[in-house]
């Protein structure tokens, strides 16, 4: 879905591109990360870094064709900033993230409600606010499959046992910023519900589910 909203674009700035997994392989893309831990585990076919902020971007007015931003926008400073900068340096923009209002709505955080309080979710953006700042062409739900590979907040809908995991909280920010009292009280609550059947009386029924929709949403603009 993301390769498709950029279209024809051949040049691409991945602001906020992490180790680089959400960048098209079909075209040039260049890479804007903050944290030098990230940027040191990009692959080799990552493509170039440079370790700067979407605030300020290190580029000139329009140098690339499109600016993209994947589950990045609620850890900006400045996302209004961010966002202008976005429009700075590409003549459109592509931004996935998650609507606030629908992604609150999951069972999860009925397990670990110390989330709503952290910075990176109390102030994150909605699909409204994106297009305050962006001219937004179009918003698509993109809804997560039972079989997702990838390790984000909502990949394990229908597969709660894997919250369990430590490594695999580790690697979802809004759980691996919580304290590690909070963090292992909501999953010792997981734990039990899911041992005495209490899971499944409520949310079993998604275990049979092909995909849904968590409120994850890719927005094209420009």
């Amino acid at each position: 879905m993301i390769v498709d909203a950029l279209g024809n674009a051949q040049s691409v700035l991945n602001v906020g591109a992490g180790a680089g997994y959400y960048k098209p392989s079909d075209r040039r893309v260049a890479a804007v990360e903050p944290s030098p831990a990230m940027i040191s585990q990009r692959n080799t076919g990552a493509g170039p870094a440079v370790q700067g902020v979407a605030e300020a971007l290190p580029f000139g007015d329009s140098a690339f064709d499109v600016a993209l931003a994947t589950f990045t926008l609620h850890h900006w400073t400045e996302i209004s900033l961010g966002l202008r900068e976005m429009c700075q340096v590409a003549n459109d923009q592509v931004v996935l993230l998650f609507e606030p209002k629908e992604s609150h709505k999951f069972w999860l955080v009925e397990y670990f409600p110390e989330c709503m309080s952290l910075p990176t979710e109390i102030g994150a953006p909605s699909v409204d606010y994106v297009g305050e700042h962006l001219n937004v062409r179009t918003v698509t739900p993109v809804p997560v499959p039972i079989d997702c590979v990838d390790g984000f907040a909502g990949a394990y809908w229908g597969r709660p046992e894997a919250y369990l995991d430590p490594a695999v909280r580790a690697g979802i920010s809004s759980l691996a910023l919580l304290s590690p009292a909070d963090a292992e009280r909501g999953a010792a609550r997981l734990r039990e519900d899911l041992e005495s059947g209490a899971w499944d009386a409520r949310f079993g029924h998604l275990r049979e589910l092909p995909e849904l929709d968590l409120g994850y949403r890719l927005v094209v603009a420009g």
